[in-house]
């Protein structure tokens, strides 16, 4: 029993050495993550700053600001790994991570494949800071572009963060592109209006609304017969934020109904004629099962004879 608790003994004291041995190497490496995070903080504003005077590219300034914290880290972990385990040198770090790749390839493939699609989305730059995208059935404004994933604010002030990969493989739709954009606003008029006066009324209409381009210039268009009225489209160019196309819209709509009622255009509501059957009376009218026509054929024939 003395042999077992000596050996015991024995055991806690080599681990109780060992601690106090590694102590030392566990505070440096503790000390190393810290600076480490101050120093990715400090790289990362310096890139931000010399990278904003050499690069137009917000994306590309971005990225090189994630890609610098993210190095930052990657040489102090292993700094501080080799500091903690000084019998683990940086060559068997290196053979590690050589010999985990597979594996940390299939546990964090979404990770990875996140990643890749956000460096490709920041080179290619399909879409910028501020731009307002459609991606599958979300439709916002791009706050922020990371390695793992795009995130969009809405109209309805909701953030909503989309993965890379979706936004990579996914279409999309860039409403702010292009220097304007084009609305297309429906209305029709009454059969009997003369359509060349009306459609110089509504050019000159949408012409007069502050906001609505002159270039490209707006046109309006006879599109077809509608069972109530003549379809018209009326297309006119405005600058491509969500807000200012709204906006423009319900001023363009005001300004057309105001002018349509000025010059007696008739902007018709649909109709449709509903007749009634009386079947009492048809009942009444009819003699042994036949129609109206056939009984007054029979009396003709009864006064000649």
């Amino acid at each position: 029993m003395s042999a077992l608790v000596q050996e015991v003994r024995s055991s806690l004291l080599n681990l109780i050495g060992q601690a106090v041995e590694a102590f030392p190497g566990l505070v440096l490496a503790l000390i190393v993550l810290l600076l480490t995070r101050y120093a990715a903080n400090v790289l990362q504003n310096l890139t931000a700053a010399t990278m904003g005077r050499m690069v137009r590219s917000p994306s590309l300034r971005s990225l090189l600001m994630q890609m610098s914290y993210v190095a930052t880290w990657v040489v102090g972990v292993v700094v501080a790994s080799v500091m903690a385990f000084p019998d683990l040198g940086v060559g068997d770090i290196i053979g590690l991570l050589g010999l985990s790749s597979v594996a940390i390839g299939f546990a964090f493939q979404d990770i990875f494949k996140n990643f890749l699609a956000g460096v490709l989305l920041l080179l290619n730059e399909p879409f910028r800071l501020n731009d307002q995208i459609i991606v599958n059935d979300f439709e916002g404004t791009v706050e922020e572009i990371t390695i793992r994933s795009t995130q969009i604010r809405t109209y309805q002030g909701e953030r909503v963060v989309i993965p890379n990969s979706i936004v990579f493989t996914s279409p999309i739709q860039v409403l702010t592109a292009m220097p304007h954009r084009r609305t297309d606003l429906a209305i029709g008029v009454d059969y009997n209006t003369p359509l060349p006066q009306t459609i110089q009324t509504l050019l000159q209409t949408v012409n007069q609304i502050d906001g609505v381009l002159v270039k490209p210039a707006a046109e309006v268009d006879i599109v077809g017969f509608g069972e109530s009225s003549i379809d018209l489209m009326v297309r006119y160019w405005t600058l491509p934020p969500k807000a200012t196309v709204r906006r423009i819209q319900t001023n363009v709509m005001i300004a057309l109904k105001a002018a349509c009622d000025r010059d007696g255009i008739s902007i018709p509501y649909p109709i449709r004629t509903v007749y009634f059957y009386n079947q009492q009376q048809s009942k009444a009218a009819s003699v042994d099962g036949l129609p109206n026509s056939a009984i007054e054929a029979k009396r003709s024939d009864a006064r000649r004879s």
